[in-house]
């Protein structure tokens, strides 16, 4: 079940990035940082960080790169206190 709920998360964050990335390329209204985080704190910065460097999109935005490697940590943190 757990498996299921990080796979659809990260599909659809992964999914909303890349639509943000081809916003910005096309001038149209973009997703808002706020969202692309949520999305990763509920699980889905791992589609998040691959398609950040394979897209190239906010991987020099300080701001954005910061905190979702903050969220990356606290997803691994919080990971790590299950196993034990």
């Amino acid at each position: 079940m757990c498996w299921y709920y990080f796979g659809i998360i990260n599909l659809l964050s992964g999914f909303i990035f890349a639509f943000d990335k081809q916003a910005a390329i096309n001038g149209r209204s973009r997703v808002p940082e706020r969202t692309l985080h949520l999305l990763e704190a509920l699980g889905g910065v791992i589609a998040n960080l691959l398609l950040m460097y394979t897209l190239h999109h906010k991987n020099r935005k300080f701001s954005y790169w910061i905190w979702t490697w903050i969220v990356l940590i606290g997803w691994v943190v919080i990971g790590s206190m299950m196993i034990m």
